[in-house]
């Protein structure tokens, strides 16, 4: 019996027909991506990411009205982006963002498949994140090591940019990563975000109040959207 290979959903978001028709042709060969939708524009693809649960975007920067980048950093939780261009000079704007890959025009099949395992390492280690968060610890990647943090020790979470901030009774790690990604493998009941910058351990909470919860004798604002999930 053959296990069904994981599917991974993507849409391709560029408006040259042919470079489309191509980059549609290498995701067909492969049984693990699956083509949700492809279209020409900003608008139409973040229409395709309301509609859809998209694991990839290629994503080409030179799109009409908004470029590829400015229509990235709008984006609330983007998916994993693999960039297409024809230009060499975007690939360190685009090292804030969370890019897995650069493609450059015209795109050779043996450098797309570069760039797809890229991604599937990225996400395969982003759902072992996920797997880890019934348990009493979290292993997060740290360039080529992991790092095991107890939960128990965690006081608060704090996002600074594309980095996070772990603080814990004996140190602060710090990793690049959304903290949406943490925040997705954190037991809520444990855990909860007060901010768009701050997770706290609900057990670690010393005074609370209307606007702002202390934590380890550090004072932290309560965002008005999060005030709901403070009462439970």
């Amino acid at each position: 019996m053959h296990s069904t290979p994981k599917k991974y959903n993507c849409i391709i978001v560029e408006d040259e027909p042919i470079a489309a028709e191509i980059l549609e042709s290498f995701v067909s060969r492969d049984e693990e991506l699956n083509l949700v939708g492809k279209c020409a524009d900003a608008v139409h693809a973040s229409n395709l990411l309301s509609i859809h649960d998209v694991d990839l975007m290629f994503l080409d920067l030179h799109l009409p009205v908004v470029k590829g980048f400015d229509f990235l950093r709008k984006l609330k939780n983007p998916p994993f982006v693999i960039v297409t261009t024809a230009y060499h000079q975007y690939a360190v704007e685009g090292y804030e963002l969370d890019i897995a890959d650069y493609l450059m025009k015209p795109i050779p099949y043996d450098r797309f498949l570069t760039a797809i395992g890229k991604f599937k390492h990225l996400i395969q280690a982003e759902d072992a994140l996920l797997e880890l968060a019934d348990r009493d610890y979290i292993y997060i990647s740290s360039g080529k090591k992991q790092v095991k943090i107890i939960l128990h020790d965690i006081f608060f979470i704090e996002s600074l940019r594309e980095y996070i901030n772990i603080h814990t009774k004996s140190e602060t790690f710090t990793f690049k990563m959304p903290i949406s990604k943490i925040e997705a493998s954190l037991n809520s009941k444990i855990f909860t975000r007060i901010h768009k910058s701050y997770i706290v351990s609900r057990s670690k909470i010393e005074i609370k109040s209307a606007n702002m919860v202390q934590v380890n004798g550090k004072k932290l604002p309560i965002g008005r959207t999060y005030k709901p999930s403070l009462e439970l």
